[in-house]
């Protein structure tokens, strides 16, 4: 396939990449959503044609391999991205946000130069072990331990729901360490996935995004050098979950924005073509309201994500950025996602349509990097810090 040139990425490149983007999303991954879902399997070819195009490596910079983009530009990519069934976007995007952002925030220059590189190619599949059976919401209650001896840790415990870890190289793991006064605190590790003593469970059978692998990571007496710890410094874990999703919320919310334009275009296709009554269904003013709302909560999504992701190169944002973002994006693709089945009426509740794949695939979005409910308790509490 043809792929832009790179060097040195401006406006007009940036224009070019999207371009191409697009016609990559149109021309080879929309007619390949019912297949993919189906097999749950991804074609090893159209892996390699991402790779091509620099999409695992968009967020990171160019001195480590990747392409070096703004946040700005990158939700324009993943608005693109969002046009098709969202398991496209998720075999690139831990590598894109929660399994490079930690390394290139916090990690230091050692662990930068042998990871993110291959991360950036795609040579390496990334993944975030966090949550844990009794440990979501909450990230300080992660009981997964790593324990000191000599110039190792040995880490117990497991991690549940992990994205993308059937197929990955390298984890970024979330566990407790004992600091020098007992007190047991948060920190993270890279550990590759060939490591003895890490285990991946079977991929989980879910609502949606098949294709989009996910099963439990288990660490039985898994020896890793002290060297994996992120930054070489222990007891930071908590301050490294809470950059990299962030960041990461304004990437799902981006990809919900894509999603719900994608929607959007069906419904309306849809309504244009549908005859009752002797007229268009869309020629109804009760259609005409639901694809309305839509249109104008797609575009506020929009722009809300246009503008957090300014002041996130501007470095200005805040944790709420990415809060506010989540939660009104997330919660507003499953409006539309609801109302493009309504529009469709009988056909939207048929596989054939692939309305009722959205329906169930946008429904996670509420619910990873974050519940709906924990936004609201991050934007809340945000607010009342800053009253008093």
């Amino acid at each position: 396939m043809n792929v832009v040139p790179l060097d040195g990425i401006g406006g007009d490149t940036i224009d070019l990449l999207l371009a191409t983007i697009r016609r990559f999303v149109r021309d080879r991954l929309v007619p390949l959503e019912a297949k993919v879902a189906r097999e749950e399997k991804i074609p090893a070819l159209i892996v390699r044609e991402m790779r091509e195009l620099g999409l695992f490596g968009i967020s990171i910079p160019e001195r480590y391999g990747g392409l070096g983009l703004t946040m700005s530009a990158e939700v324009r990519i993943v608005f693109e991205m969002g046009w098709t069934s969202p398991v496209f976007r998720s075999v690139f995007g831990t590598n894109v946000g929660i399994g490079s952002q930690g390394i290139l925030m916090d990690g230091t220059e050692a662990q930068r130069q042998k990871y993110l590189p291959r991360l950036a190619s795609g040579e390496l599949i990334g993944s975030f072990a966090l949550t844990e059976p009794e440990a979501g919401s909450d990230a300080r209650a992660v009981k997964t331990f790593a324990r000191r001896e000599g110039d190792y840790y040995v880490i117990n415990g497991t991690k549940r729901y992990i994205t993308n870890a059937p197929i990955a190289d390298l984890f970024t793991l979330i566990a407790k360490t004992e600091a020098q006064n007992g007190e047991r605190v948060i920190s993270a590790f890279l550990v590759e996935a060939k490591t003895a003593g890490l285990r991946c469970g079977r991929p989980e059978q879910k609502m949606g995004q098949h294709g989009a692998d996910v099963c439990d990571v288990t660490f039985e007496d898994c020896r890793v050098p002290a060297e994996s710890v992120l930054g070489g410094v222990e007891g930071h874990g908590f301050d490294t979950v809470n950059k990299v999703l962030t960041r990461g919320r304004l990437h799902i919310a981006a990809l919900c924005v894509g999603l719900a334009e994608r929607l959007i275009h069906e419904s309306v296709t849809y309504a244009a073509n549908r005859r009752q009554f002797d007229q268009r269904i869309g020629d109804f003013q009760l259609i005409q309201a639901m694809l309305a709302d839509s249109r104008t909560e797609a575009n506020a999504a929009r722009s809300m994500v246009l503008d957090a992701a300014r002041r996130f190169d501007e470095e200005t944002a805040s944790i709420v950025d990415g809060s506010t973002c989540k939660l009104f994006a997330s919660e507003m693709v499953g409006r539309v996602a609801d109302r493009a089945v309504q529009i469709f009426g009988g056909a939207g509740y048929i596989a054939d349509y692939g309305i009722e794949r959205f329906y169930r695939d946008v429904r996670l979005f509420r619910l990873y990097e974050g519940t709906s409910e924990i936004q609201r308790l991050i934007i809340g509490r945000h607010m009342m810090r800053d009253a008093s």
